[in-house]
């Protein structure tokens, strides 16, 4: 009956729609699905609509993976999907009215789909509320405004401020000026959230030019929290695409700039709506956020996969860049892996700083809640806290490349246990293929170096 409210309401404030499209998730983080138009909305409501269950085996060029078993072997067969409440809106950055809805998948007994992220944080999140638990979390998204054009190079290129008339190439950190030049289109964001009921928070200036910052709102539910997360990067994208920009969530785009992450903000109530993480006696917090360290410290080699899922992921950990290197932990210190930020005691929380912008929020969210889970039930004790300047004192000890952290992945034993053998085959099998696929390509750069010096 809510389903039916929703769809119908919809249609009679949006008459004038041209199509709705229906969105799903990948591995990748990247939308999928189908573009329909208004009058079959209601059958979307009613009975879900098919995909295939491939979906969930593309890589990041879009090639099925025959490897994880979702492809031919199984004749491509379909999944059933259907919309997740409250993601019914308008497309507002299209000359056109356009809406859209997310998806998840199902089996056709109405079972969730393995492979689906979002469903494999679904059951991750139930775990906790078996506990009593309720996490609150909000989620911070880095990325860089590029111009269509790439430079003489081929290299990206920030864009020309439409204030000044000129190109950015100065780093200015928490600019307000900057914020100014981009007035409209930080605006145009601000409107769009408001109407896609994304909870934005905060925007900032971030390290190098043309790269900003969006905060979400903290929300009790990690689902929601995601959901939005996934929104609000479609909306910057649509509305940078409208502005003749790129809005870029790749990971390392400059290779002499800062790169761009998501970080994650946690806390955890009780079922009194008390901060388990909180402790008025102790700075450091609870026992229970200790050991939600511990696990998340314990799972953190074996997650890198997930945090940083491609390529270019691993070009955004240099010294000096803020990127953490080492499982570290510590109070109010940017230069560590989980970070307690300066708060009052009853929204005492983690962030977690390790994962790039270019990382799927469902997977990102369901290895944060896993390890948790983990340090939690199972008491693992945090290493000692960190100080300073923490990667300049603790050497490089997490995956630092895309080989290393696949065969952590594969050797996972935390992750196994929560995400399920099934889905970490299917992963491994999708980034495994990406990654031989990368190395087989002989790039500009080695022919620069090599074709007539050796």
């Amino acid at each position: 009956m809510v389903k039916q409210i929703e769809y119908k309401r919809f249609l009679e404030s949006y008459s004038d729609l041209k199509s709705i499209d229906l969105l799903i998730t990948d591995l990748n983080g990247v939308l999928r699905g189908k573009r329909i138009q208004p009058n079959i909305l209601e059958k979307v409501f009613t009975d879900g609509i098919c995909l295939p269950a491939s979906v969930f085996a593309l890589d990041i060029t879009g090639d099925t993976i025959e490897e994880t078993g979702l492809g031919v072997e199984q004749g491509d067969s379909d999944r059933v999907c259907h919309p997740i409440s409250g993601t019914l809106t308008k497309a507002p950055w299209y000359n056109k009215p356009m809406g859209q809805v997310l998806m998840t998948m199902y089996e056709s007994d109405e079972e969730p789909f393995f492979a689906d992220p979002r469903q494999v944080l679904k059951r991750i999140y139930g775990q906790l509320k078996e506990l009593g638990i309720t996490p609150v979390v909000a989620v911070e998204l880095e990325f860089y405004l590029l111009d269509n054009r790439r430079d003489r190079k081929k290299n990206p290129q920030p864009p020309i401020s439409p204030i000044t008339g000129k190109r950015d190439l100065n780093t200015q950190v928490y600019s307000v000026d900057d914020l100014d030049d981009y007035g409209e289109f930080l605006e145009k964001i601000a409107k769009g959230a408001q109407l896609l009921r994304i909870p934005a928070d905060t925007a900032l200036a971030e390290y190098a030019p043309g790269q900003f910052e969006i905060n979400l709102k903290h929300e009790p539910n990690p689902l929601s929290a995601c959901d939005n997360a996934v929104l609000l990067k479609r909306l910057i994208k649509g509305v940078a695409r409208e502005m003749g920009m790129i809005a870029s969530f790749m990971a390392k785009p400059y290779a002499q700039q800062a790169g761009s992450g998501t970080h994650i903000h946690i806390s955890l109530l009780n079922r009194n709506g008390k901060n388990v993480f909180s402790d008025q006696k102790n700075e450091t917090g609870s026992k229970k956020l200790h050991y939600a360290i511990g696990g998340l410290i314990k799972s953190m080699k074996e997650s890198m996969a997930i945090f940083c899922p491609n390529a270019n992921s691993y070009r955004r950990f240099q010294p000096d860049l803020y990127v953490p290197m080492a499982p570290t932990w510590g109070l109010d210190n940017r230069t560590v892996a989980i970070r307690i930020p300066t708060a009052p005691e009853k929204d005492k929380r983690i962030e977690h700083r390790v994962s790039g912008a270019d990382a799927n929020p469902y997977l990102v969210m369901a290895s944060l809640l896993s390890g948790i889970h983990y340090g939690m039930t199972n008491k693992v004790k945090p290493p000692n806290i960190s100080t300073g300047d923490a990667i300049a004192k603790h050497k490089p000890s997490l995956p630092m490349t895309w080989v290393e952290s696949l065969n952590a992945f594969s050797k996972s034993k935390i992750l196994k246990e929560y995400f399920g053998k099934e889905f970490c085959h299917v992963y491994y099998e999708t980034k495994h293929k990406e990654l031989q696929k990368f190395n087989s390509l002989v790039t500009p750069l080695e022919l620069d170096w090599y074709l007539r010096t050796v």
